[in-house]
């Protein structure tokens, strides 16, 4: 398929390494993994759930170290971002979980932000930076993190809310999304892919939410459902993370299609592509051979991606022109 231009909102920096970069930092830093090799390690990657994705996804952060590992492993992400079709990506980073193994804030958010300063000369691909904190740490941590992000003048764009859902409610972080808010920052949860749609309708009445990353359990609260049409709340959704931390039992489960069938404001994102068995343009692939999906729905998904983006209207525009140049090539 002639690659479809898109904007990923749904993608974790960590998420994006390599069992062939996990093994070179390794190398390059004098860490001993406790794999027999590569063919060890990607045997691993088969979930039960998310906790379950979680203890492998923490262990293997232990080989970024340094600036330049963080740099490294955003230019890789980028790369193929771009060979997918993204032309725009926000992307998240974890702050919490390097500092807990006292890697300093600036190593990670320096080393991360200077591959993105050169994205779009590099790779063509616009991006903003979201740093997303963990639910299940105290909200106190996560505000401690947002304060020292702001006065180390960090290039973020906004928070987010993310691991381990269920137990977890967004109702929590009230106040760390307020100073967020204060400062001026975007502000997005993950709600309503292992947690309940409550979890969704908490993170837009108490956080304010501007987007929902997944979303896919609003499907079953029709009054929910109503609300996020009618409010073209964006859902960032991730079709093959869902299936591999069997959030769904198969990708011919997934209610994708009733959610676009429905109104809703859904875009199609990798989230952990390393992990997950895909980036965007094999989600895409993917959703086409398993649904098919038309040109036309294949754009509006993109088209939706576009829109939920926290872009200027001249990039907007641009990219949406993009979309429809796709469109039409496809007859």
């Amino acid at each position: 398929m002639l690659r479809l231009p898109s904007a990923e909102l749904h993608l974790h920096i960590e998420g994006t390494l390599e069992p062939e970069l996990i093994f070179e930092l390794a190398g390059r830093n004098g860490i001993a993994l406790p794999y027999a090799g590569l063919a060890d390690l990607r045997d691993r990657y088969e979930f039960t759930d998310l906790q379950s994705f979680l203890d492998l996804y923490y262990s293997n952060m232990q080989v970024l170290r340094t600036e330049a590992d963080f740099a490294d492993m955003t230019r890789a992400y980028l790369r193929r971002a771009a060979a997918a079709g993204v032309r725009h990506a926000e992307i998240m980073m974890v702050p919490q979980a390097h500092l807990a193994r006292g890697v300093a804030l600036e190593t990670c958010v320096n080393g991360v932000a200077s591959a993105l300063a050169d994205s779009e000369a590099e790779f063509g691909v616009s991006t903003g930076l979201i740093a997303a904190f963990l639910r299940d740490r105290p909200a106190a941590e996560a505000l401690q993190v947002l304060e020292a992000l702001l006065a180390m003048d960090a290039p973020i764009i906004g928070i987010d809310l993310d691991s381990a859902e269920v137990g977890h409610p967004p109702g929590g972080f009230t106040e760390v999304y307020a100073r967020a808010h204060a400062a001026g920052l975007k502000r997005i949860a993950h709600a309503g892919e292992e947690g309940p749609p409550e979890y969704v309708r908490e993170a837009l009445d108490l956080l304010g939410v501007d987007r929902i990353d997944h979303g896919i359990r609003c499907m079953e609260d029709e009054e929910l459902v109503r609300r996020l049409v009618a409010g073209q709340v964006p859902l960032t959704v991730c079709p093959l993370s869902n299936v591999r931390l069997r959030a769904v039992d198969t990708l011919a489960d997934h209610p994708l299609p009733a959610m676009l069938e429905r109104g809703l404001n859904v875009s199609v994102n990798s989230d952990d592509p390393a992990y997950f068995g895909g980036y965007v343009d094999d989600n895409f692939s993917q959703l086409e051979r398993t649904f098919g999906f038309s040109a036309d729905q294949l754009a509006t998904l993109a088209a939706n991606s576009v829109r939920s983006a926290f872009l200027g209207e001249q990039r907007r525009d641009a990219l949406l022109a993009g979309v429809g140049h796709w469109r039409a090539a496809q007859g």
